[in-house]
């Protein structure tokens, strides 16, 4: 079994208020559940109007399909615009025997 790891910290410019933030990030977490089956959640700056950061969680039987749902989530975060990607880091782990 393979567990990836995402984590996006993200900057939203166009927000004012932690109701705009949620509204983004509500909107960007929905998009991503109905493409993949992932645990999505902000984890961190829930006070701060325009950062988050956005950790995202799968677990798989094979190594490459954690690899493209990575990647495709990564085009999701890089192509909404109402996002600015300040940091993001990605880790696959593998548990079984060895």
């Amino acid at each position: 079994m393979f567990i990836g790891a995402l984590k996006f910290e993200v900057i939203i410019p166009g927000s004012l208020s932690l109701k705009d933030k949620r509204k983004v990030i509500q909107s960007l977490q929905d998009k991503i559940k109905s493409k993949f089956n992932v645990s999505i959640a902000e984890i961190d700056y829930q006070d701060k109007w325009q950062r988050a950061i956005i950790g995202l969680c799968l677990v798989n039987s094979c190594q490459r399909e954690i690899e493209e749902i990575c990647e495709k989530i990564r085009k999701i975060f890089f192509e909404n615009g109402d996002v600015f990607i300040v940091d993001e880091s990605k880790e696959i782990i593998y548990m079984g025997e060895k």
